[in-house]
């Protein structure tokens, strides 16, 4: 009698965790250096966005039923969700509660699973952070952008210097984990004041910090201002100075520069906008949302509608307000993976590149500007078998990346 062999099948890997982010369109005013999907509305209708922002979650978790690759149905892992805007701190806390009960009953949750929530330090927002904890959120991040009245002002802020103090120290008092925004390079800014301020706000609050150059956005006001002569911006050399004692003060208090404009305590980095810089999936709602899924035929890249009306009109009406949507070639997945990875101090891996996106990292870059980069010394290999921008390249992957992609 012939031996039977038994092929058993090599085991499907799980789809890694997805990241969620749920924007929130509306803000109380537009700061003048504001470019993002923001609104200022004087009267929300709450109830019906709220609805919506519902109907398009589920959606969205019908759509990776129906279209998941390799005809996997069972539900995605969930592992960080994140409320951005706009000013989601503007939303009712009972409403963060429901996207945070239907997303985890959508998608099975991760035991640890990130729930971050943005907030501006002015005295309404900071009165509504113990409903928003109640509600599940377990990270804050809070706009705080300076220390300093004149600053504050400069920027269009509509809190002061005591209320920011006072909205780190509450947040601190409520949630597990904390970030905060800065910006810095602003007109006049001195090293010595800016390391000045950075330490108060240091000793004050974190684990987390995000630290942003100030940049002229297109369309913005500052955009106005700026061309015509209302302000000056410091110097290159200046802006670079600052961004390295900005390394210099944050490893005081033990923060590492992770990514370029972000610092962690080791182990208290963003999960959430590590899933980004990793070229994860992740899915997007919310009035202007993207969002990257591996589907079918492949990762496939969505938008939605920017008009927070138009997009209400649109989910009520079909569902969903995505008015774009393209399955990425091998060639666009490389250079968005590499243009995100990039800009992590952990870099880039090669295997995890390739899987990824189909192409290896040699193929991916111009060989000679890869050579003439790690020449001089603006990239490296790590010991992990990395590539990876040292500090030096961080400071110019504006002017390096479009010149070192393929």
């Amino acid at each position: 009698m012939a031996a039977v062999m038994i092929v058993v099948p090599e085991p499907v890997a799980a789809p890694e965790p997805l990241a969620l982010y749920v924007h929130w369109p509306f803000c109380a005013s537009k700061c003048p250096y504001c470019d993002f999907n923001s609104h200022v509305r004087d009267r929300v209708d709450t109830a019906r966005f709220g609805a919506a922002l519902l109907r398009e979650l589920r959606f969205e978790a019908d759509r990776l039923a129906r279209e998941a690759a390799g005809g996997n149905a069972a539900p995605r892992r969930l592992g960080s969700i994140f409320f951005g805007g706009g000013t989601p701190s503007l939303m009712p806390p009972e409403l963060v509660w429901d996207v945070i009960a239907e997303a985890t009953r959508l998608f099975e949750p991760e035991p640890d699973i990130e729930i971050t929530l943005e907030a501006n330090p002015t005295s309404v927002e900071i009165g509504r952070l113990r409903g928003f904890r109640d509600a599940g959120v377990n990270r804050a991040s809070l706009g705080v952008q300076s220390l300093e009245a004149e600053a504050l002002r400069f920027l269009g802020r509509r809190h002061d210097a005591a209320q920011a103090v006072a909205a780190l120290e509450a947040a601190r008092e409520i949630f597990p984990r904390l970030s905060f925004d800065l910006i810095y390079a602003r007109p006049g800014q001195a090293e010595a004041a800016w390391r000045a301020e950075l330490r108060q706000a240091l000793a004050l609050a974190a684990d987390h910090l995000s630290l942003y150059q100030l940049t002229i956005e297109p369309g913005t006001r500052f955009a106005t201002e700026y061309a015509r002569g209302a302000f000056a911006l410091p110097a290159d050399d200046d802006a670079a100075a600052l961004y390295l004692a900005t390394a210099e003060e944050a490893g005081r208090f033990g923060l590492q520069p992770y990514e370029v404009s972000n610092y962690a305590v080791p182990g208290a980095e963003s999960r959430h906008n590590l899933a980004y810089w990793r070229y994860a999936d992740y899915l997007g709602i919310g009035a202007g949302a993207h969002q990257r899924l591996t589907l079918r035929d492949g990762l496939v890249a969505f938008r939605r509608h920017r008009a927070p009306e138009e997009w209400l009109a649109r989910v009520e009406a079909q569902g969903h307000a995505v008015t774009a949507t393209e399955t990425l070639s091998a060639e666009d997945r490389a250079r968005e993976a590499l243009l995100m990875g990039l800009r992590l101090a952990e870099g880039i891996d090669p295997a995890r590149l390739e899987a990824r996106t189909g192409r290896t990292l040699r193929d991916a870059l111009e060989p000679e500007m890869l050579a003439a980069c790690l020449e001089e010394d603006y990239l490296r290999w790590t010991a992990e078998g990395r590539l990876a921008a040292t500090q030096e390249g961080r400071l110019r992957l504006d002017l390096m990346l479009p010149r070192l992609l393929r």
